[in-house]
């Protein structure tokens, strides 16, 4: 059965975690080990022990099954494009090495050289664009000339439908919660995760946060529309979408309470009480739930039952030391 938007309702999501989860880690949803000053309970989901070090694969096997799914008995399907600056290109690559087709993946050339490795090493081929409509036209340029599928990064029910089971997964772990906080980039993970919740725990309510200087949602949700064009400045560069689109928009709009940002500075404070407190390396697009809990959603959540999603962690030593060490 079919809910808001087209996405399926909790049974369906429940279909859809049952057939990726043979190629999908389901992640271990941990109590903050640091009682909070205003006696609130807080857990963590830890995605940045997903396959692939980020929820990504989670909509890029589900998209990837079910084309594989409809061109079943045809000839060799000729696989898959993307286009990303690091998580979503590693777990493309992952995700069609695993299900046993191709793929071609755009970065920038300035993407971090460790996640470009990562790529090449899970066997996709590379493309590399200078700019962001580089990416779009080279993208574009590979499905019509090669037949590709794009598996998008965050638009559409299959990348979404991925994503909600991790918000599954979550509500399973931990009944009664107040508010759930996920990092918001395109916008695929939250409005999974909200369209989840939405089924298994109505009456917890769903926040986003983004960074400062990538506040892309918050401009679209008081446009009223998805901006095709977004300013980016910021360290969290897993969060930096250039754009925003019409499908995750209109869920986001539904189901999420509220989108709130933090600074880079909040970034790297959140990393370093993950540091401390739990003893996890995280990228700054990581610590963003914990940023916004301990900034400006402190005084709407003292006291509550509240989850933060820590999306994914891919970064190196050089740069993560160099966050940490940052005033």
């Amino acid at each position: 059965m079919s809910d808001f938007a087209g996405l399926r309702g909790e049974a369906g999501l429940r279909e859809v975690a049952a057939r990726i989860q043979p190629h999908v880690l389901r992640t271990p949803t941990v109590s903050w080990p640091v009682p909070r000053e205003d006696s609130g309970d807080c857990f963590v989901k830890l995605e940045l022990l997903q396959r692939t070090g980020s929820f990504k694969p989670r909509g890029a096997i589900n998209t990837i099954m079910q084309m594989l799914a409809e061109h079943a008995g045809s000839e060799a399907h000729p696989g898959v494009t993307a286009f990303s600056a690091g998580n979503h290109a590693i777990a493309t690559a992952y995700a069609a090495a695993r299900l046993g087709t191709s793929a071609k993946v755009v970065m920038p050339r300035t993407a971090n050289p460790i996640r470009v490795d990562r790529v090449r090493a899970l066997g996709a081929e590379l493309v590399f664009g200078d700019t962001i409509s580089d990416l779009y036209s080279l993208v574009e340029q590979i499905q019509q000339e090669e037949g590709r599928v794009l598996v998008h990064p965050f638009e559409g029910p299959r990348t979404v439908e991925g994503c909600a089971t991790a918000g599954l997964e979550l509500s399973d772990d931990v009944p009664g919660l107040d508010a759930v906080i996920v990092p918001v980039g395109g916008g695929g993970l939250i409005s999974g995760i909200a369209t989840a919740i939405h089924h298994c725990q109505p009456d917890c309510k769903v926040y986003g946060v983004e960074p400062q200087g990538a506040n892309g949602m918050q401009q679209s949700l008081q446009a009223g529309q998805a901006l095709p064009t977004i300013k980016v400045d910021t360290i969290a560069d897993s969060l930096g979408a250039p754009m925003h689109a019409p499908f995750t928009f209109s869920l986001i709009q539904h189901y999420v309470h509220k989108v709130v940002s933090v600074s880079d500075a909040e970034l790297r404070q959140g990393m370093r009480i993950l540091f401390n407190d739990m003893k996890l390396a995280a990228e700054p697009a990581c610590a963003a739930a914990l940023a916004a809990l301990r900034g400006p959603l402190a005084e709407e959540l003292s006291g509550k039952r509240v989850a933060l999603i820590a999306c994914g962690s891919n970064i190196d030593f050089d740069t993560y030391r160099r966050y940490m060490l940052d005033q």
